[in-house]
């Protein structure tokens, strides 16, 4: 049976519809290789890694926070004692941002958000430092460990549980009337106690307020006041006066006539003690001379004894003193 050279127009429709599917498959490919760079010309750079924990190959790597390449291959170099280059990266980055990437820039290892996936981010450089060129080594700056923040937070968030469960037994103690604290909240007397302290308190004030009073007449009469003042004012006259040359007090507080009066006479004073210590004089032998004093002793004692005796028969040392005309 021969076939008719016609096209239907079912036939027509399903061929159109299969020609659009392919236009619209053509163009998402193409969006989503421009999305990832895939078509973009890429060149090789070198990172050196301690670890790489939740990188894998694959991965994207990024320049200043936007999408710019990804991560080739992740391997593990030969042990050794830098244990800061256990990993070596091969980053594919896209030759459009070869001019951010130089000698001062920095890589790290960056999660998308708090849980999302890692990444290696690369910070531009600045114009004073040379372009990175293919197979050049990124150098690594320290990155947040957020394994470390999360167990720093766990650690925080069982301190304020037990904080939580402290504070749940000191509240319940009050409660319960424990302590200071649960008495002053749940006890009636106290509450009464203090009660009346504030009543009396109040009365007292009442009572101070009076103006007949002492105190009342203290905080109303201006009268003390104007005592005061004048008392006040008085003893400022006195210091003027005090201060003042004219008077014996400000004489004594402000002339040096007198110490250089009084220091003259400590000198002659010294003076004087110096030769009565120190001279040959009659009143330096009487201070210093023994066999002068024992003289004077013997010569006091004999005079006491004549004395003594003339008290008792002074007609002994009167005869023939007294003469009869």
């Amino acid at each position: 049976m021969k076939r008719s050279p016609t096209i239907t127009w079912d036939q027509l429709r399903v061929g159109l519809v299969i020609a659009v599917a392919v236009l619209v498959l053509g163009i998402a490919v193409l969006k989503l290789g421009q999305q990832l760079n895939l078509f973009s010309k890429r060149y090789e750079l070198i990172a050196y890694l301690p670890d790489a924990n939740g990188l894998k190959a694959g991965g994207s790597v990024m320049v200043a926070g936007q999408m710019a390449g990804t991560v080739k291959t992740i391997e593990f170099l030969p042990v050794d004692a830098d244990t800061t280059r256990n990993l070596k990266l091969t980053l594919e980055v896209d030759a459009d941002v070869r001019e951010q990437i130089r000698r001062d820039s920095k890589g790290r290892l960056r999660t998308l958000g708090l849980l999302g996936d890692k990444v290696f981010d690369i910070t531009p450089g600045t114009p004073k430092y040379p372009v990175l060129q293919p197979g050049d080594t990124v150098t690594i700056m320290v990155s947040l460990d957020y394994e470390a923040v999360i167990a720093q937070a766990s650690s925080a968030v069982n301190d304020m549980v037990a904080l939580t469960r402290d504070m749940r037994a000191i509240t319940g103690g009050i409660v319960r009337g424990q302590g200071t604290i649960g008495q002053l909240i749940t006890n009636r007397a106290l509450y009464e106690n203090l009660n009346g302290t504030l009543a009396r308190a109040n009365t007292m004030l009442t009572r101070l307020q009076n103006p007949n009073g002492s105190i009342g007449r203290l905080l109303d009469d201006p009268m003390m006041y104007n005592k005061l003042v004048g008392v006040i004012s008085s003893t400022d006259s006195l210091i003027v006066s005090v201060n003042s040359r004219k008077g014996t007090a400000g004489l004594l507080l402000r002339d040096t006539t007198l110490y250089s009066n009084m220091v003259g006479i400590t000198h002659g004073a010294d003076s004087l003690m110096r030769t009565l210590t120190g001279g040959t004089g009659s009143v330096s032998k009487l201070l210093s001379d023994q066999t002068l004093y024992d003289q004077l002793n013997k010569l006091v004692t004999d005079l006491s004894a004549v004395l003594a005796d003339l008290r008792k028969d002074p007609s002994r040392y009167t005869k023939g003193m007294v003469k009869v005309f």
